[in-house]
């Protein structure tokens, strides 16, 4: 075991950029892994459905190489009780347990859960997910406790603007939204509500950031007599998945002009991911997308930077999203398309 005296230090690589460090007190902390050991590391996420989770998982995978880790993904299949389980398995079971865990909540933060997994002296990440015990956790904590998340509050904010750039000042936009359950879906709405322009309505359909989700929705919502009433201007999703989902319900219309009409709307997305949304995006078949990137790789860095210096990571660490493409060249478009 190493001991060691710290005050907060960044260990993010210089390519994240960090939006917001939470400062914890100085303290001692025990690793309770010795620096010649290989550091395991299991991590829980999602869904595998999703080009996302599936980005964050190769993220790991090429952390833990570059580190020299061993890691073990798992997914939760969008059920929050299956994704406990799953971790108190290798919470209870002493031959199983890891060094660290990292999560991806489906639900809520899991704090009984986190503690227990501190108490085994296991250290416990958690991405894309707000919880409240994380200060009280760390001060009794032996091993690395910490958060790393998306600004996501800041992505609704960007597909507001997005919106805007691409509807103007006004129309109505059909929205795919992730599941209610953890924070991401909501702190998304919440910004793209504050930022998109008073005069645009929304319908708000649900998905589950699957593909099939978002073709389940258009599919439910396009046998209502009243989704040919709206006008509905462009389809606004909550992740890439879900966006293409949608293009691919419309392009299962039977009816060529019909089929032709829905084909028009801009449809965006998030996430961003090289092979997917971006993709997507050059290929013409979405609008526009927002990177969000992976977190878990360099949750895994910074995992195997506390443990070799015996420290505590930042409390919490938030990354910026960025428009893809550019907000002004989606303004510039629309510009062009108008003959302005």
């Amino acid at each position: 075991m190493s001991i060691g005296s710290i005050t907060n230090l960044s260990y993010l690589p210089p390519r994240r950029q960090q939006c917001v460090n939470v400062r914890a007190s100085t303290i001692a902390v025990v690793t309770g892994f010795g620096p010649m050991e290989k550091l395991s590391v299991v991590v829980s996420l999602i869904t595998e459905q999703n080009d996302y989770q599936r980005e964050q998982a190769a993220s790991a995978q090429a952390a833990a190489a570059k580190v020299g880790a061993s890691v073990q993904i798992i997914y939760a299949n969008n059920d929050a009780v299956q994704q406990t389980q799953q971790i108190l398995q290798f919470i209870q079971e002493p031959s199983k347990r890891p060094d660290a865990i990292i999560v991806e909540p489906v639900g809520t933060g899991m704090p009984q859960v986190a503690k227990a997994a501190v108490s085994a002296g296991i250290a416990w990440g958690v991405i894309n997910s707000r919880v409240d015990y994380l200060e009280d956790l760390r001060r009794r904590a032996l091993v690395p406790v910490f958060s790393m998340l998306s600004d996501h509050e800041e992505i609704g904010r960007i597909q507001g603007q997005q919106i805007a750039a691409i509807l103007g000042d006004e129309g109505r936009v059909l929205y795919i939204e992730g599941p209610a359950v953890g924070d991401v879906a909501r702190m998304r709405s919440k910004g793209m509500m504050a930022s998109k322009p008073q005069k645009v309505s929304v319908k708000t359909l649900k998905g589950d950031w699957t593909q099939r989700s978002g073709y389940n929705a258009i599919r439910s919502w396009l046998s209502l007599s009243t989704s040919r009433e709206l006008h509905i201007g462009m389809v606004a999703c909550q992740n890439d998945d879900m966006a293409i989902g949608a293009r691919h319900a419309f392009e299962e219309i039977s009816d060529t002009k019909e089929r032709d009409q829905w084909l028009t709307l801009p449809i965006t997305g998030c996430d961003s991911v090289p092979k997917a949304g971006q993709s997507w995006v050059r290929q013409g078949r979405l609008a526009a997308t927002i990177y969000s990137p992976p977190l878990v790789g360099d949750a895994i860095q910074l995992l195997a930077t506390s443990r070799m210096g015996g420290t505590q990571p930042e409390e919490r660490t938030m990354v910026a999203p960025s428009s893809f493409p550019a907000l002004g060249e989606l303004t510039r478009k629309r510009s062009a398309s108008a003959g302005l």
